[in-house]
């Protein structure tokens, strides 16, 4: 089992690294944990989410739950599940985004509050390599929420208007839930790509960070004049937002825009955004009277933080939203109902509606394979000290006109880079200052 215990969630290649037999001792360890009585279970559409659903819920029935098998369905709709059905905790069987031979858990206590990675995942991975509990009164029974989880998605649609848009689901669990929001919406017409779950990923690999995987999105909402596009993850929690000239939304400015949007609804109300968003999102959330929050990067952090400040809304430059009337999770649906919303409010384009946010150039992600990251971070430390500086996550350095931010990957053996500038030269200037500090800290 090393190395499939990750930050915020469990991950392996099925199944030289996570098969049934270590599925079912984290499903027994689970229910041990949380000493839960009741819990839910959903997977996604890969070949080997059943099987390992199958050996997780057997041993969750073996340490004493009652199990409700929701079947395939969305990691949205299991955090709706979670909360809605008043159980214990929860499980949904994903890797996500990632490969198809890739699998995993995400894993929530009642509520939908994620298992923490700083304590709850490595007491978990503890109580994995222990003996099996054994306890009576276990049972699993099959049901299902789907109906009730798009109707309340659709309780969030306010006065909507024509609109086109083209839904690419990537063959993910966003896939059936689409069609069933539409049909509540008669003034919506959606035209569907690859809707149908196939966790081969027949078409391309579902992650709408990666340019490559929304390009037939972007042709696609070009040649139907459609208002917008918009592309899922995996297990549907993420999404990606097309313009309707059929150019990419960076999805740190969504972040501005929605939050510009429930300002109006929600004066003075608390917005988080991630350290690696523009300052134009902090901008925009002050300018529409709320209080901005920087957050750390990551689901679990995120969400723990939305609670403690009773957070309205929160996002990411990953494209995880996350919405306080939804249990402070993330959901991926409702954040199309949301942009939906905002084209019908205002009458306008997207393109019209992102472009004031979009003034500041910015490098994107650089991720950068290093030798020892600590000793990266400590030498541009010393180098930036005039900076204000801060650790909230691995290390910003800020200054008047520009600043960056450099972390360690808890997933991968690399760094993450971003700068932004006040104009496009003196960001390039700096990308190579900074990129020539992190070599000559290498070299030392």
């Amino acid at each position: 089992m090393t190395g499939i215990f990750r930050a915020y969630d469990i991950r392996g290649r099925y199944p030289d690294e996570l098969d049934e037999a270590t599925a079912k001792k984290i499903g027994n360890a689970f229910v041990a944990l949380l000493a839960a009585e009741r819990i839910v279970v959903g997977r996604d559409m890969r070949p080997s989410s059943e099987p390992l659903s199958r050996a997780f819920i057997r041993g969750a029935v073996e340490a004493g739950a009652e199990v409700a098998d929701i079947g395939m369905a969305s990691t949205p709709l299991l955090n709706y599940a979670i909360a809605a059905g008043g159980f214990d905790g929860g499980a949904m069987v994903t890797a996500s985004h990632l490969p198809g031979e890739m699998n995993g858990f995400k894993l929530a206590r009642e509520n939908a509050v994620p298992l923490s990675g700083d304590r709850d995942l490595p007491l978990l991975e503890t109580r994995t390599g222990e003996e099996e509990v054994a306890r009576a009164g276990g049972s699993c029974r099959g049901t299902g929420m789907l109906d009730a989880y798009i109707g309340t998605m659709a309780g969030f649609v306010r006065a909507p208007k024509p609109l086109t848009v083209v839904v690419d689901a990537g063959n993910g669990m966003a896939g059936p839930e689409v069609p069933r929001l539409f049909d509540r919406i008669p003034a919506w017409r959606l035209v569907p790509m690859y809707l149908e779950p196939d966790g081969r990923f027949p078409h391309h690999h579902a992650n709408p960070l990666d340019p490559e995987t929304t390009r037939e999105l972007q042709e696609r909402v070009v040649a139907e004049g459609a208002d917008m596009g918009v592309a899922f993850d995996g297990d549907g929690d993420r999404c990606g937002l097309i313009d309707e000239r059929g150019e990419r939304v960076r999805e740190d400015l969504v972040t501005g825009l929605i939050a510009e949007f429930l300002l109006e609804e929600n004066p003075g109300a608390t917005i988080l955004y991630d350290l690696r968003s523009s300052r134009a999102v902090r901008e925009a959330i002050e300018r529409a009277g709320g209080r901005g929050v920087r957050s750390r990067v990551g689901h679990a952090f995120i969400k723990a933080a939305m609670r403690e400040e009773d957070a309205l809304f929160a996002g990411e430059l990953s494209g995880h939203y996350y919405y306080r009337d939804m249990g402070f999770s993330d959901n991926g649906l409702l954040t199309l109902v949301m942009a939906a919303n905002i084209l019908a409010a205002s009458g306008r384009t997207l393109s019209e509606l992102i472009r004031p946010l979009d003034r500041y150039p910015s490098t994107g992600e650089i991720n950068l394979a290093v030798r020892d990251p600590a000793a990266v971070l400590a030498v541009l430390a010393a180098r930036y000290r005039d900076a204000e500086l801060d650790r909230l996550d691995g290390l910003t350095a800020t200054y008047p006109d520009w600043w960056f931010n450099i972390r360690r990957s808890h997933t991968e053996p690399v760094v993450r880079l971003n700068i932004e500038a006040d104009t496009r030269s003196l960001l390039d200037e700096k990308e190579r200052e900074v990129l020539a500090a992190i070599r000559e800290a290498e070299g030392a």
